[in-house]
């Protein structure tokens, strides 16, 4: 399994890469946590959530430091996993995201879930009712609770099974 909490792009990156080479058969389940995915905070602004339109300027810095080029790298699936081609999309493993109500990448992630189950890669999808971006990971906080409540379903159904 591949999981990531921290550096999802980095994770999806890694299965686009598997991917395109046919080897995403090494890998019996993904799940990326609040994915940065796309270009999404290069959009328009008036269109986003609040939480991705108070947070659209930073994440625009963070893909600027991560790309030399921006302007090439904004076709890169490697940079932006959620623009990979159908034909890539249709060899990703089977695949649970999972996204906060009020998360600056919700809408990101959304666009992957319907992308990646409308070719049959996606098991599951949560969205953590009332929460926040990392909210999950503070044990104090019931959505703490839910999220680890929910995921180790995910697993022990998905992945232990």
């Amino acid at each position: 399994a591949v999981v990531s909490t921290q550096s999802t792009g980095i994770c999806l990156g890694t299965m686009v890469v598997l991917a395109q080479n046919n080897e995403t058969k090494l890998v019996k389940l993904a799940m990326p946590s609040e994915p940065m995915v796309d270009d999404y905070s290069f959009s328009d602004p008036e269109t986003m959530t609040k939480e991705e339109r108070d947070d659209h300027l930073e994440r625009r810095k963070s893909y600027q430091l991560i790309s030399s080029n921006l302007a090439l790298g904004k076709h890169s699936p490697l940079l932006f996993p959620g623009q990979c081609d159908d034909e890539t999309i249709t060899k990703f493993p089977p695949t649970i995201l999972d996204s906060r109500e009020f998360d600056m990448f919700v809408t990101e992630t959304r666009r992957l879930a319907e992308r990646l189950d409308k070719v049959g890669r996606l098991v599951e999808f949560v969205v953590v009712p009332g929460c926040v971006h990392a909210s999950p990971y503070n044990p104090e906080l019931d959505s703490s609770k839910v999220w680890i409540d929910v995921m180790r379903k995910c697993i022990q159904k998905y992945l232990l099974e």
